[in-house]
């Protein structure tokens, strides 16, 4: 096999946040059952992996028109980790199967290994025993949420604080609106809009010590993160994904800052007209891992790489709904996963609810995101959502039905 094709492997509803069955690094081996899909697979190697994985006790199948012209076809395949264990073991032993044995253990590895940590440009960032959340800072007018409120500087400084004292580890800061049908920003009005902020915000909460938040800039253009950077940034935060502007992965890898790497279709002007998916996730974490490639290859390590599906972004509301039931398939990319559901239009149900009214859907939504195994929420009501997380993950480490 010349090439490497995606993998992406779904766990059991039964999988708890960080609790491997061992040490080991082929924990994985113990759990009850695992879907795993394969995109691009060649149809000889399809017919080989079929008869190991049912000859190993497991399952396979192909969908159908799964075939792409030239670039292989999709096939799912199904069983316990041991039978997974069994099928590696002899696909390894065939040289054409041999990249794609590796790549699935190395998938289900992600699943049941240790506990994630972003690396910042200096030190890491825990996202262990809780999901940490990251507040919203928008400093535009015409935001969907909270347009104009904080827009000054001292009105923005003053809500990052308190958001700070809320429990958010993390401050998004955003001088763009990019919500559905929003009107792109000059580069110039951005950094006008978000230069004197942080040069305000980043000194204040430094002065909070080593609890303080770091501070994200939720920007697509590379010339802001790097501007961002220099003002003291501690991560870039980018919505489409790399897909608006090329010059994005040199300048992150510049800078050494993490940075988030979100699902985009389009562009937030038009992208609720491009929101039809044959396969939803595996068309996310295939776009997800070729973006991860990207990073890598300009120099992004990838212990600093966040990913993101992109809630509301491109997604009819079935889709946003879809994704909050599958975000555990986002794991076996290897990556912490962010999160960010809060107020969006998919809550508000119908009739719809005003921005402003979705908290309680905004906080149920948090939860779905944690339970699947989402390691950031991004959050405009930070003390609620903080109470969310800490209980969520009280749950999925201790609720296991034993008493002590």
């Amino acid at each position: 096999m010349d090439h490497n094709p995606l993998v992406i492997a779904a766990v059991p509803a039964a999988t708890r946040r960080g609790r491997a069955p061992s040490a080991a690094a082929r924990a994985w081996t113990f759990w009850p059952f695992f879907m795993v899909r394969l995109e691009g697979v060649p149809a000889g190697a399809t017919a080989r992996l079929g008869r190991l994985i049912r000859s190993a006790g497991g399952s396979v199948e192909v969908p159908p028109r799964s075939a792409r012209p030239g670039g292989g076809r999709t096939v799912v395949l199904g069983g316990s980790g041991t039978a997974f264990a069994g099928a590696i073991r002899s696909a390894g032993r065939i040289p054409a199967l041999r990249t794609l044995a590796g790549a699935m253990e190395e998938v289900l590895g992600h699943h049941v290994g240790p506990a994630r940590r972003l690396a910042l440009r200096s030190g890491f960032l825990d996202l262990a025993p809780e999901p940490i959340v990251m507040g919203i800072l928008n400093l535009t007018p015409d935001s969907f949420s909270d347009g104009g409120r904080f827009a000054g500087r001292r009105a923005a400084v003053t809500h990052a604080l308190k958001m700070a004292g809320e429990g958010a580890r993390i401050v998004d800061v955003g001088a763009e609106s990019t919500r559905p049908g929003s009107t792109p920003v000059p580069i110039a009005e951005e950094l006008r809009r978000l230069l004197p902020v942080l040069e305000t915000l980043v000194p204040a909460v430094r002065r909070l010590g080593s609890g303080r938040p770091l501070i994200s800039v939720d920007t697509y253009k590379a010339e802001v993160a790097r501007r961002a950077a220099e003002a003291g940034a501690d991560l870039i935060n980018d919505i489409s994904g790399f897909t608006l502007d090329p010059a994005m992965p040199a300048i992150v890898a510049e800078t050494g800052l993490p940075v988030v790497i979100q699902h985009l279709r389009g562009r937030p002007a038009t992208m609720q007209r491009a929101g039809r998916y044959t396969a939803l996730l595996p068309e996310i974490a295939l776009f997800l891992r070729r973006q991860v490639d990207l990073a890598r290859r300009a120099g992004v390590r990838a212990d600093r790489i966040v990913v993101d599906p992109g809630i509301g972004f491109g997604k009819r509301r079935r889709d946003s709904l879809a994704i909050l039931g599958q975000i555990a398939v986002l794991r076996g990319l290897g990556h912490p996963i962010l999160v960010g559901a809060s107020r969006k239009s998919f809550i508000g149900g119908s009739p719809e609810l005003p921005a402003d009214d979705r908290l309680e859907g905004s906080l149920a939504a948090e939860a779905l995101a944690i339970a699947g195994g989402a390691d950031i929420i991004r959050a405009h009501d930070v003390r609620e959502a903080v109470r969310v997380a800490r209980l969520c993950a009280a749950v999925l480490r201790d609720g296991s039905g034993h008493g002590r």
